[in-house]
C-alpha cells in the first residue's frame, strides 16, 4: 500500500472513494459540511432519514453525488466520544477496510484532518491508522490452495491541513515501515514448524544481510556454542534432531564510536515441554515460541527500512524443545555461558535458559542497553491478558522509556515487581539456581532467573506471552507485537 498525503480542501480531489465520519449526534465535521454544501444537502439527506446512526464502525456507501470529483463517498461512524481510542481507531479503520475489501477500486481518500484523537498530535494520529490500515490488509495464505481474493486497494491519500503536511508525511513513512516489519514478524511466527525451524530462522536473517550493506550477519552452531560455554542453549535443544543456532545481527547506523542497544529474542521454534510434556490441547501453537525472535527480525527489516541513525544488535536463542532419549531431564545441572549453574527441575521452563546465555554474549557489545523480548510465562496472559505485555528491569529509566514507547506506539506494557524477595524462591540446594521458582509469581521468578545473567548494563525483559499470537478460532494467529513498541523505543533514541 502506498502514501500519498495532500493538503487542502477535499472538494477537488478525484479519487474513486473519499471517506467522511459522522458522529452518533449525525454531525458531519467541516469537510464534511463543505462536502455535504457541494451536493445540496445530499449528505444531510441521508442522517434525517436515518440511512446511518453514526454509531461506531456503521458505514454507508453513495454513488455518484452532484458536483464532486469523488466517484463514491463512504460515511463512516465515529461513536459518540469527542476523542478517539486507539481501540476505536482500530475499529474504524477496520470497517473502512470491511467495505473496501469487495470493491475492485484502486485508491481511496480519507478526510480525517479534524477527526481527534486521545492524547494524540497530528503525527502519531495519522500514523496510527497508515499502521492499521496495511496491518489490516495482512493475508497469510502460504499453504492454502485457494488464495484469498487480491484486495485491489493499494493508495490511501491523507487529506489534511496545511499545517499537518510535513507531520502526517512523516507519519506515513513511519507507519508503513513498522507494519512492513509486523508482517514480517506474523510470517514467520505463522509458519509451520516443520518449516521454520533453527536454520530457517538463520537463513531469514542472512538473506535481510544480503540486501543490506549497513547489517552484517554470524550465525553460531553448535560447536562455536560449545566452545562458548553456551550450555543452558545446548541443554534446550539436545533433544530435538534440529541444531540449535544462535544468530547475531549487527545493525550499523549509527557513528562507529556510538555502543548498541541490544535486542534478544527468544526463539523456541517448537516447545513440547521437553520431558515435562505439556498437554496436547493448542500444542500446535507453541510454534509461536520463537515469537521474541520472530519480533526482533522483524523490528529489524523496520530499522533497515527507515536506516535510523542507530547502532542496533540483535540476538536470537533459537532451538526446538522436544522428548526423546537425549533430552534434558528434571533434576540435571547444567553450566551456563556465564559459569553460574543451573538445576532444571521442570524442562518446560526452556526459554530462561537460551536467554540467559544471550545475556551474558552480551556483554562483549558494552550496549547502552539490553531488552530481551519472549514468550516466556503462561502466568503472564493470567496476569495481563492478552493486551499488555509484562514489563520488568533493572533500571528505571530504560522501564520508563519503554513504558512511554508502548503508550505512543498503542502496544502497550505493563511494569511488574522484581523486588529481591523473590530472588530467594529459585534457590537450589544442588546448584547456584534453580529454573523455576514454584506455583507463585511465575513470570517475577524468570525475570528474576534472568536478572542474574543482566548485571553488567541497563537491561529490561518483555513477556509477550500473551500478545505475540491470538489463540484459537478464525482470527488465530500471529500480531506483529511488539515491533511498533519496539522501534518507538528506537526512535526515541534518535529523535
Amino acid at each position: 500500500m502506498e502514501f500519498l498525503v495532500k493538503p487542502g480542501s477535499v472538494e477537488t480531489l478525484e479519487t474513486s472513494a473519499l471517506v467522511l465520519t459522522v458522529n452518533e449526534q449525525l454531525q458531519l465535521d467541516s469537510q464534511g459540511q463543505l462536502i455535504d454544501t457541494l451536493c445540496a444537502g445530499a449528505l444531510s439527506a441521508h442522517l434525517q432519514a436515518g440511512d446511518i446512526q453514526g454509531k461506531l464502525g456503521q458505514t454507508l456507501l453513495l454513488h455518484n453525488l452532484a458536483n464532486l470529483k469523488a466517484r463514491r463517498v463512504l460515511l463512516v461512524g465515529i461513536g459518540k466520544d469527542e476523542e478517539l481510542s486507539d481501540s476505536n481507531v482500530r475499529k474504524l479503520v477496520s470497517a473502512i477496510l470491511s467495505t473496501f475489501k469487495n470493491l475492485s477500486i484502486k485508491d481511496a481518500t480519507l478526510a480525517f484532518a479534524d477527526l481527534t484523537f486521545k492524547d494524540r498530535n497530528a503525527y502519531s494520529s495519522a500514523r496510527l491508522v497508515a499502521e492499521c490500515l496495511v496491518d489490516g490488509l495482512y493475508v497469510f495464505d502460504q499453504f492454502k490452495s485457494e488464495k484469498a481474493p487480491i484486495v485491489q486497494l493499494n493508495l490511501i491519500t491523507f487529506a489534511c491541513h496545511q499545517d499537518q503536511q510535513v507531520a502526517v508525511e512523516k507519519a506515513c513513512k513511519h507507519g508503513k515501515a513498522i507494519a512492513s516489519g509486523m508482517a514480517f514478524t506474523r510470517d514467520l511466527g505463522n509458519m509451520p514448524p516443520n518449516i521454520c525451524h533453527p536454520r530457517y530462522l538463520a537463513e531469514q536473517a542472512q538473506e535481510l544481510g544480503k540486501l543490506h550493506k549497513n547489517l552484517s550477519i554470524e550465525v553460531l552452531e553448535e560447536k562455536q556454542l560449545e566452545e562458548l560455554g553456551a550450555g543452558a542453549l545446548l541443554a534446550v535443544a539436545q533433544g530435538s534432531d534440529q541444531p540449535p543456532r544462535m544468530i547475531i545481527m549487527n545493525y550499523h547506523g549509527g557513528k562507529r564510536a556510538e555502543q548498541p542497544y541490544v535486542l534478544i529474542g527468544k526463539g523456541i521454534t517448537f516447545d513440547t515441554g521437553g520431558i515435562s510434556l505439556k498437554p496436547g490441547a493448542s500444542m500446535d501453537e507453541m510454534k509461536y515460541d520463537m515469537g521474541g525472535a520472530a519480533s526482533v527480525l522483524g523490528t529489524f527489516k523496520t530499522l533497515l527500512e527507515l536506516q535510523l541513525p542507530i547502532n542496533v544488535i540483535g540476538v536470537l536463542t533459537c532451538a526446538e524443545n522436544m522428548p526423546s532419549g537425549g533430552a534434558t531431564r528434571p533434576g540435571d545441572i547444567v553450566t551456563s555461558m556465564s559459569g553460574q549453574t543451573i538445576e532444571i527441575l521442570n524442562t518446560d521452563a526452556e526459554g530462561r535458559l537460551v536467554l540467559c546465555d544471550a545475556l551474558t554474549y552480551a556483554e562483549r557489545f558494552k550496549p547502552q542497553a539490553v531488552i530481551n523480548i519472549a514468550t516466556l510465562t503462561g502466568a503472564c496472559i493470567v496476569a495481563l491478558g492478552s493486551q499488555t505485555s509484562g514489563l520488568m528491569g533493572n533500571n528505571l529509566s530504560l522501564i520508563e522509556s519503554l513504558l512511554s514507547a508502548g503508550k505512543q506506539a498503542s502496544d502497550v506494557a505493563w511494569q511488574l515487581p522484581l523486588f529481591d524477595d523473590y530472588q530467594e524462591l529459585l534457590d537450589s540446594p544442588f546448584a547456584d539456581i534453580a529454573n523455576i521458582g514454584g506455583p507463585k509469581a511465575g513470570t517475577i521468578t524468570a525475570g528474576c532467573f534472568l536478572s542474574r545473567f543482566a548485571k553488567k548494563y541497563p537491561w529490561a525483559h518483555l513477556d509477550i506471552a500473551g500478545t505475540a499470537w491470538i489463540s484459537g478460532g478464525k482470527e488465530k494467529g500471529a500480531t506483529g507485537r511488539p515491533v511498533p513498541l519496539l522501534i518507538q523505543y528506537l526512535l526515541d533514541r534518535v529523535q
